[in-house]
């Protein structure tokens, strides 16, 4: 098992990847233990002063207004945690679960929250023991926080709600007695502190991080293979052309399709065939693949800020002052993952061009549809269709979250991010081109079996081919396509795509 030190040096999303493949042990710095503990007597000497702090000793949101006594402050962090745990839907995956906690750690250890050091323990509790609070896809607009979601995970440190103990849905009380562990009585702010931040969108927006750093890869990849059984140019993939660009993302997919192409008889075959130009979707691939890569590493820069940043309200100023902000609002979040959906859309749409331009057939090379007999045999016409589907679907998946907004409580949080269902949306998006990708995969692949079998394949794209031929039945003709698209999916979404590639030259 991984170990994960919380403290609070620079995080980056690929330190979270652990977290999404299963249990990961994680512990405190010294640090952390001593920003926590000086954070804590701080906020311990402001409620004392009798200072009016939001949350503490006041209502919430459209009732901030209302003063809350000191014996009741214990119960309204209760009330709170209780009340606002009105999320719906499926429940959220452990890996989301586990970077949430991870991430609100990351935000007290910084000590700005004026949390105890025993929550910020019992949290790793939970996760050191693998339980995992049951948490509610749906009831976010990403502010103030993540509301409705964090809720849920407070609800189960209190020992209520449901949680995943080692893998098994169960009521919290029930996981903590088998793994005996005590809940805790969330003292005056912890429960405002556990559901007042970004951290359930960002979690997301870390998954769809990592996923979009293989899929620009994996779209160079499939996008190589169509090049080279499309017979188009690879001169248009030149460096010194590219060159001429200032755009990096544009000369490093350039540089990819180039490098795996080379040593391509395939290639070499029709040298001077006299075609002077290929579709956009083939000889643009570094302008629209390297805008894609560029989008993505935008995003990227917006997503790593955020992670270590501090997103919590109000803070606790080192000097003792209560400042109350809008650091719990995910519009940056918002936005990087809505620059990452239409990035993935537009990766998508441009492989469904090249998936269309074989269907097309190309005389004397390939036949319609590369069906071995046309007229008898569909081939790969339907196919293109499911692709057509997923990359009109992803079009609409699109639209951005960000822009759209309905105000809460009272209007106090008159304008919000919808962060979370820009990150859900994107999940959908993303598998939509999981499969298109696949799709390109097949296809191509289908082409240089029934057209090229007797030439030597590029030195990226054999492998890939290669690989491709373990999983499809090419000598079959028509047959069930299903299963071999799911799998050569669950092949780009695994990474094992991009790793079969990089086991023989670099990618960029």
């Amino acid at each position: 098992m991984e170990t994960l030190r919380i403290s609070t040096r620079t995080y980056t999303a690929g330190d979270f990847a652990p977290l999404f493949s299963g249990p990961t042990r994680i512990n405190l710095a010294g640090s952390s233990v001593k920003n926590l503990n000086q954070s804590h007597k701080r906020l311990q000497e402001i409620i004392a002063s009798g200072k009016t702090i939001y949350g503490v000793n006041t209502g919430f949101g459209n009732l901030s207004h209302i003063h809350i006594d000191q014996d009741d402050q214990f119960t309204l962090q209760l009330n709170l945690v209780r009340s606002h745990a009105a999320g719906v839907g499926a429940p959220l995956e452990p890996g989301l679960v586990r970077t949430t906690m991870v991430l609100k750690l990351l935000t007290f250890v910084k000590g700005f929250s004026g949390v105890r050091l025993a929550l910020a323990e019992k949290m790793i509790q939970f996760l050191n023991k693998d339980i995992i609070p049951l948490i509610p896809e749906k009831g976010s607009v990403g502010a103030s926080g993540d509301l409705a979601p964090l809720a849920h995970l407070a609800l189960a440190i209190i020992g209520e709600g449901h949680v995943f103990y080692n893998g098994r849905k169960m009521r919290t009380a029930a996981a903590l007695k088998k793994a005996r562990v005590t809940p805790l009585q969330l003292h005056p702010k912890e429960g405002l502190s556990l559901i007042n931040g970004t951290q359930i969108s960002t979690a997301m927006a870390i998954k769809a991080l990592l996923a979009g750093h293989n899929l620009a890869a994996c779209a160079d990849v499939t996008g190589a293979l169509a090049v080279e059984n499309s017979l188009s140019s690879r001169n248009v993939f030149r460096r010194d052309i590219h060159e001429l660009k200032a755009h990096k993302g544009q000369r490093d997919a350039a540089r990819n399709v180039f490098k795996m192409l080379r040593g391509s008889k395939i290639v070499g075959s029709h040298s001077d065939c006299g075609k002077v130009q290929d579709p956009y979707s083939f000889r643009c691939i570094p302008h629209i693949h390297g805008a894609c890569r560029d989008s993505i590493s935008g995003a990227a820069q917006m997503i790593h800020n955020e992670i270590n940043s501090v997103s919590d309200n109000p803070l606790i100023l080192t000097n003792s002052e209560v400042v109350s902000s809008g650091h719990f609002h995910a519009e940056h979040v918002a936005q990087a993952m809505d620059i990452l959906a239409i990035s993935f859309a537009e990766l998508g749409a441009i492989a469904e061009r090249r998936i269309y331009y074989f269907m097309k057939g190309l005389p004397d090379v390939f036949p319609p549809f590369v069906a071995a007999k046309p007229g008898l045999e569909s081939g790969y016409m339907m196919a293109h269709v499911t692709a057509s589907a997923l990359a009109s679907e992803n079009k609409t998946l699109a639209h951005p979250a960000s822009i759209d907004s309905l105000p809460t409580s009272g209007s106090q949080e008159d304008l919000v991010s919808m962060a979370p269902w820009a990150g859900r949306k994107l999940f959908q998006i993303q598998k939509n081109l999981e499969i298109i990708l696949a799709i390109e995969l097949l296809v191509a692949t289908a082409v240089n079996h029934l057209a090229f079998k007797n030439l030597t394949p590029g030195k990226g794209t054999k492998p890939i081919m290669d690989l491709v031929h373990t999983i499809c039945d090419f000598e079959s003709g028509d047959r069930v396509l299903s299963r071999e698209i799911e799998t050569l999916s669950e092949k780009i979404g695994s990474g094992e795509i991009q790793k079969t590639v990089t086991r023989h030259l670099k990618l960029d």
